[in-house]
């Protein structure tokens, strides 16, 4: 990892970059190039690739931890990207073969960002013919983030067999639409719609076997990193509430200490159990019952982080809605993010499978 200097220092760099690209024509790429020239993008690659295991080891856990709550106190749409990243290095580290993995190293090695496309246009679902040594792709995928940037996308297709990954380029512009992304928040996602109609790839491009995705403690267990991001604008909230109350000498009033008490409360509590979580799922041979932790862990994230956006704007009132100020772009942002992948779903995962095991949370 980084030394906490450089880290704050590239944290800040990005804070300041951040109101530029809030709008729907901004665009992350000179974030993303910072990213690059420190060198996080490819500290997401295994140890044995010449990375840090950032996100896809057991040693790189904690540092892929720290880095996901720092770009998640700078910028939550670059942070969704960076996660994006490494979700899609741990696939391919998981499930890819060697050819794929060093062709994936060495375009990383030279800049590349990776993303991950779950979401199938409704009208369009992604679908491949396999022709020869060939694969001809049908389809569009949606919600797809990082539109522009994005070199390689990590996508699935459903099969009577299960999901199949493919890593597939998506870098041609023509492809984008960009209209399909009309969210009042996370904006600087550059996310939308990509055609992949006409595209054909080598069949390397098929990543593991069908049902490899869904396979625990790796799927469900991996919110862990998306919900760090979420601590990290959190914790942002919680300084930005601090700072101006302190600035305005209202630190001291009864009300304001209950606020203030109440949301540190909750933010080291949702560390601790994010902590738990990221060190079980990632520990070498890790069961799959693992993944409850995270999906428990993700039930503690998303109410501090409510409690933190409500208790901000309580303390702060008119302040925390000037358009286009920190707090109103963070809060807007840590809304429309908690609200990722179906949350009512996971919470019932969690739940059958603490009354499967019969289990307290201190027993998974």
């Amino acid at each position: 990892m980084p030394d906490a200097a450089s880290t704050r220092e590239l944290e800040t760099a990005v804070r300041q970059l951040a109101p530029a690209s809030d709008c729907s024509c901004g665009s992350l790429a000179e974030e993303v190039s910072l990213l690059a020239e420190r060198g996080w993008l490819r500290a997401c690659l295994p140890q044995r690739w010449g990375g840090e295991g950032w996100g896809c080891g057991p040693a790189g856990t904690r540092d892929a931890f720290d880095a996901l709550r720092a770009l998640g106190r700078a910028n939550l749409s670059l942070a969704r990207l960076f996660e994006g990243h490494m979700n899609a290095v741990k696939l391919i580290a998981l499930y890819g073969s060697e050819g794929t993995a060093s062709n994936a190293a060495k375009a990383i090695e030279e800049g590349a960002l990776l993303g991950v496309w779950g979401a199938d246009d409704p009208a369009e679902p992604l679908d491949f013919d396999r022709r020869g040594d060939e694969v001809a792709l049908t389809g569009a995928k949606r919600f797809a983030s990082g539109l522009g940037l994005v070199g390689q996308a990590m996508v699935t297709v459903a099969t009577a067999e299960g999901q199949q990954l493919l890593l597939v380029p998506a870098n041609e512009p023509e492809r984008c639409d960009y209209s399909a992304w009309s969210m009042g928040g996370m904006r600087a996602t550059q996310s939308g719609r990509y055609q992949f109609s006409g595209v054909s790839v080598r069949d390397d491009a098929l990543i593991g076997t069908p049902g490899d995705y869904l396979r625990e403690p790796h799927f469900e267990g991996g919110i862990w990193r998306y919900c760090a991001a979420h601590l990290g604008g959190a914790e942002a909230l919680y300084h930005a509430m601090l700072g101006q109350l302190t600035d305005r000498k209202r630190a001291e009033e009864p009300n304001q200490q209950g606020r203030i008490v109440a949301s540190a409360i909750a933010i080291e509590s949702a560390r601790l159990w994010l902590l738990r979580a990221a060190d079980e799922v990632e520990a070498d041979g890790a069961a799959g019952h693992k993944a409850a932790l995270s999906l428990l862990a993700r039930e503690v994230t998303e109410d501090a982080c409510r409690l933190v956006i409500e208790n901000a704007e309580r303390a702060l009132g008119m302040a925390a809605h000037v358009e286009g100020s920190f707090v109103y772009r963070m809060m807007g942002d840590l809304r429309l993010f908690l609200c990722q992948a179906v949350p009512d779903a996971k919470r019932a995962r969690a739940a059958e499978t603490l009354a499967v095991m019969a289990a307290r949370a201190e027993q998974l």
